[in-house]
């Protein structure tokens, strides 16, 4: 596996990954799959600071991204990002999450990072033992969370400090 960072060559295919992941969503938000343009905009909007976005892949497939997102912009919050993990449905149980999370711990002293934070999904277990694996604690909890789609969830912030 290699580690890399993104190419705007790699953006239909990040897309695709992200949207493989919103079928079993969209039965009960009757949405569309998310086009190259409308997720490109998001990474814009989201990460005004930095952006960095790497992929990981395999004999040039790739397999997942990882993108730092600035926490809103905040100057509070300047050594703060959110971290956003996809891996593609074929390359789960994979141990590729493990691979980009080590790198982004790695690499955050080098972004100017001091804090990360993620936002998690209760009901997604093997993301929450995998933050909690790598030292993140719970630091909030949040019930009947819209998501994107419009359905109610509780989500869970889990926090490092670098």
């Amino acid at each position: 596996m290699t580690i890399r960072h993104a190419t705007t060559t790699d953006l239909p295919t990040i897309i695709g990954i992200y949207n493989a992941a919103v079928p079993s969503r969209m039965a009960t938000a009757d949405l569309k799959p998310v086009s190259v343009e409308s997720r490109l905009a998001w990474f814009q909007g989201r990460s005004p600071n930095f952006r960095p976005l790497w992929v990981i892949e395999q004999d040039g497939v790739i397999a997942g991204w990882l993108s730092f997102q600035s926490f809103y912009g905040r100057p509070a919050y300047a050594a703060t990002a959110e971290l956003s993990i996809y891996i593609a449905p074929a390359f789960h149980r994979c141990g590729l999450g493990k691979q980009l999370l080590a790198k982004a711990i790695e690499e955050s002293p080098n972004l100017g990072l001091k804090t990360l934070l993620g936002f998690i999904f209760a009901h997604n277990q093997p993301s929450l033992h995998l933050f909690e694996t790598f030292g993140f604690q719970k630091w909030g909890y949040l019930p009947q969370v819209a998501d994107l789609d419009g359905v109610e969830r509780d989500l869970v912030i889990m926090g490092l400090r670098i």
